[in-house]
């Protein structure tokens, strides 16, 4: 799959990447009567210029009034000091805070290979948060964004739903034929944020990563993500009371038709999430890296 801008619905593009496995994830554009909307940036400035490039060919003399982050991670927040300076960049106030307390963009550790270069990007924050959900306005067109109501993929997730077009920009709350991950966040609260993803009136659904789904295509995606976050409780909870590592956890367990995913090695971070709720434990985001290293063999690929 190359990277592309493709129209979904009137006024609305997704710019899908490669097959969203590590640092290539989804961004997405709205139209405005006022300036464009965009949805997450990229994580390398190669990526974002690309995905800026195409943006401005589709949206010639149109500016980017506002930027909104979906979420903390820098493969779709370290593209947004490459946005000119006029952009209003927005987030949950959690969103904010973690993004702050990122080092990653100033030196990648070496779980990856090749490590990424993240060419000249800097950090750069959301300059307007919001805690529960806001709605942005650009002339007639409405972008609401709104936060899950717990802490699911990370505490400072947002979807931002396009009502005129009935699309909605899930960030990484979904993950559609890619390892879903919640490391950061909590096991319980994916799980609970699948409902709340399923009350929007949306006809389309962009991912974090991977394909753009249907609404006649979200159920399915829904329960695959429940049967996998399932997997990962029962696991946790095996691992737990047999007293073995999450290293060991991932490796008895079974991983079905999710083997087939890329970025399988994800379950040895989400065991590592499930094992501190379990324990009321302190998760070690290093630990989980290395050990997710292990389970796979070698530094996890990328292709950013």
């Amino acid at each position: 799959m190359t990277d592309v801008l493709a129209r979904i619905a009137p006024g609305a593009w997704a710019w899908i990447q490669g097959d969203g496995s590590w640092w290539i994830g989804n961004a997405g554009l709205v139209a405005g009567d006022e300036g464009d909307i965009l949805i997450d940036t990229c994580a390398t400035e190669t990526r974002t210029r690309r995905f800026l490039d195409q943006v401005k060919a589709v949206r010639p003399g149109s500016p980017i009034r506002f930027a909104v982050n979906t979420h903390l991670h820098g493969d779709h927040t370290h593209g947004n000091s490459l946005l000119p300076g006029s952009t209003i960049i927005v987030g949950h106030s959690q969103m904010r805070a973690g993004l702050a307390e990122d080092t990653i963009i100033d030196g990648c550790p070496p779980f990856w290979n090749p490590v990424p270069d993240w060419g000249g990007v800097r950090k750069r924050l959301p300059s307007v948060t919001y805690e529960d959900r806001l709605v942005l306005h650009s002339g007639s067109t409405e972008v609401h964004v709104v936060h899950p109501g717990c802490v699911a993929h990370t505490p400072g997730d947002s979807v931002a739903f396009v009502p005129a077009a009935g699309t909605l920009f899930t960030g990484d709350l979904l993950f559609h034929g890619v390892t879903p991950l919640v490391f950061m966040g909590s096991l319980d609260g994916a799980l609970r944020s699948l409902d709340r993803i399923a009350e929007f009136d949306a006809d389309v659904v962009v991912p974090g990563h991977g394909a753009v789904l249907r609404r006649e295509d979200l159920d399915a995606v829904l329960e695959a993500h429940r049967r996998y976050y399932r997997l990962i409780r029962t696991a946790a909870r095996a691992g737990v009371a047999a007293g073995i590592p999450p290293l060991e956890a991932a490796r008895r367990a079974e991983l079905g038709d999710f083997a087939a995913f890329p970025d399988a090695e994800r379950i040895v971070l989400n065991l590592h999430r499930a094992y501190v709720e379990i324990t009321d434990g302190t998760f070690d985001l290093l630990a989980a890296f290395e050990d997710a290293v292990l389970y796979h063999g070698a530094p996890l690929p990328t292709s950013v």
